[in-house]
């Protein structure tokens, strides 16, 4: 193995760590802006961009810290499970649960595990390229 592969090995492997590692605390910043009470009034765009953003994130975060190991498919099911048991939990904390929050959340995923998967992609054709 030359020292240029040698160093992109290490590299996917911190951008791995790193993405497990921001994950975590990714989740528990959306759940507790999700159950947290009363937000007050928001902007109806706003607030599905904020779902969009979020799940985006989640989605890509788990793919790019779990992608080779677990199938996409089954990562984006989780994220979203997890946007679904919030939407039901927000019922607790005298908050209303939204089918366009789940929309939001699901389109947000689906983007983010598609930019994932892209970028894994590419770095499996950059590295088959250069056993060339």
């Amino acid at each position: 193995m030359s020292d240029h592969e040698k160093w992109a090995a290490r590299w996917r492997a911190r951008i791995k760590l790193a993405a497990w590692w921001f994950f975590w605390p990714a989740v528990a910043v959306i759940v507790w802006g999700e159950l947290k009470p009363n937000p007050g009034e928001e902007d109806i765009i706003w607030d599905k961009a904020l779902h969009f953003t979020a799940y985006f994130g989640l989605a890509w975060l788990a793919t790019l810290a779990w992608g080779r190991r677990i199938a996409p498919w089954l990562i984006l099911a989780v994220v979203l499970a997890l946007g679904g048991m919030l939407e039901i939990l927000q019922g607790l904390t005298g908050r209303d649960g939204e089918w366009a929050d789940m929309l939001a959340n699901t389109l947000g995923g689906l983007a983010g595990m598609g930019l994932a998967l892209l970028m894994l992609y590419v770095a499996r054709v950059v590295d088959a390229r250069r056993g060339d």
